[in-house]
């Protein structure tokens, strides 16, 4: 018996929804990101795109344990002297909140090339309406991860 690798134009990728209502930020970053990996298809290769188009909706009202909305800090660099943005979790979601998620997802793909194609993937909305209509995206329910 051979090993069957996918080839890049093989792959038939579909777009899947996820409802962040109430999910916590980690757990639902690690399901996601194993969807966008393609991790679920029984076709997975780790050096080809096997992932599926994920939307994310509700990302405002992603949870957090303990005092992560306090603690919890973003940092940004202009790449200038004196060029650091630090912020909360807290303030990130008054300002960004598609930001919190997309950063969580993104850590845990792989880093260069592949990864940058994966993460390009991942739509991520604030409110419960997005675009994507017209790809009927089937709805996923990611268990085990409600606060």
């Amino acid at each position: 018996m051979t090993t069957v690798h996918a080839k890049k134009g093989a792959v038939k990728q579909r777009w899947l929804l996820v409802d962040a209502n109430g999910l916590v930020l980690g757990r639902m970053a690690s399901e996601v990101a194993s969807l966008l990996r393609g991790k679920r298809n029984p076709i997975y290769t780790p050096h080809v795109d096997t992932g599926d188009f994920v939307v994310v909706v509700n990302a405002e009202k992603v949870k957090l344990t303990g005092k992560k909305w306090e603690k919890k800090m973003y940092y940004d660099h202009s790449g200038y002297p004196g060029g650091m943005n630090a912020r909360n979790a807290e303030t990130m979601r008054e300002k960004r909140p598609t930001e919190i998620i997309r950063r969580a997802v993104k850590g845990m793909l792989p880093k260069g090339p592949l990864g940058y194609a994966m993460i390009r993937k991942l739509k991520i909305y604030a409110g419960p309406d997005h675009p994507h209509e017209a790809q009927q995206p089937e709805k996923i329910e990611i268990e085990g991860t409600k606060a």
